[in-house]
């Protein structure tokens, strides 16, 4: 049980370093890229979706996930609890419920090379990360992850600065609910395809990056909560907007690791969907925008309706 426990740690840690890379790239700068165009107007704020058309026998579902939130938030309205009970399938970004792919993924959480963070790092820029390591994640030392690629160590740190005791994901819940009905679980990507995204991108940047994270906490504290309000509202327009803030330096990145991405899952969706009702859970950054998966599989030809998704702890029966 801690083994499975601790290896879905892992999986939640790679799906929120992507997230991660994008939050401690913003820094307190008013810079923006682009504005890309809107979607098309729709009447209320939601995180759910259905798909439709297109050839399709039954209608599969969109749903955007934050990989952590404090306990109480992560919560499952009535609408998408039956969805998962009707679903045939549930696919994650990663197969969260396969042990041995849980396994293998913690060897993707180390930098190639016998790289250290200690090597990319001056002795002062490394003690200041210790220092927070200790204040924030007390349960581990900087000679335990001294060689996780820095992308992974912001997410680890990042996980600590919702201010609740108890800390929950998106995908957790689902998967809790799913296993009611012992739904199958599948993932959209591999550990090792994920891994080989973040090695893509120098570990020097990385650590650059990790560097303005820890000396922006305040700044970053602040951010995260905006963006789980954002989450908590629903409001995909605004998410978008709140992503596409960052460091003008990260711009080259987002083709990699996000709207490549939603086009590599909408070219593989179609087959997923012939003849089953799937529920697709990512996360909720990839839905939104031009480049957005919801815009996305609207080109391919698929009707994509938002649906009513009351999230609130009353309708939880809390």
């Amino acid at each position: 049980m801690f083994v499975k426990s601790f290896c879905r740690r892992c999986f939640a840690l790679i799906l929120c370093s992507i997230a991660a890379f994008f939050g401690f790239g913003q820094t307190p700068s008013t810079k923006s890229k682009p504005v890309q165009a809107k979607a098309p107007a729709q009447q209320f704020n939601t995180l759910l979706y259905e798909i439709s058309g297109n050839g399709l026998l039954k209608p599969s579902y969109l749903f955007g996930t934050m990989h952590i939130l404090c306990e109480d938030d992560a919560v499952l309205s009535p609408n998408l609890k039956d969805i998962i009970k009707k679903a045939d399938k549930v696919y994650f970004e990663l197969d969260m419920d396969n042990l041995q792919e849980m396994l293998g993924a913690m060897k993707y959480l180390q930098m190639n090379g016998g790289v250290k963070i200690s090597d990319l790092l001056t002795k002062e820029e490394y003690t200041r990360l210790e220092e927070l390591i200790k204040k924030k994640v007390p349960y581990f030392y900087m000679s335990m992850i001294n060689r996780y690629k820095p992308i992974l160590v912001s997410s680890l740190i990042g996980e600590q600065v919702l201010d609740c005791e108890k800390k929950n994901g998106m995908e957790m819940v689902i998967m809790k609910e799913a296993r009611i009905y012992e739904k199958e679980i599948k993932g959209l990507e591999s550990a090792q395809f994920q891994a080989g995204l973040f090695d893509s991108i120098p570990y020097e940047k990385q650590a650059k990056e990790l560097m303005k994270y820890v000396d922006s906490m305040d700044f970053y504290i602040s951010s995260t909560a905006d963006m789980v309000n954002v989450y908590k509202k629903q409001d995909l327009n605004k998410m978008d907007s709140l992503m596409r803030v960052s460091d003008p330096g990260m711009d080259e990145y987002m083709d990699l690791l996000l709207y490549g991405r939603n086009r590599r899952w909408v070219d593989f969706m179609p087959g997923f969907m012939a003849g089953r009702s799937i529920l697709f859970a990512v996360g909720a950054g990839h839905l939104p925008g031009e480049l957005g998966v919801i815009n996305l599989l609207r080109r391919k030809g698929y009707t994509v309706k938002p649906l009513k998704n009351d999230m609130s702890v009353h309708s939880q029966g809390g």
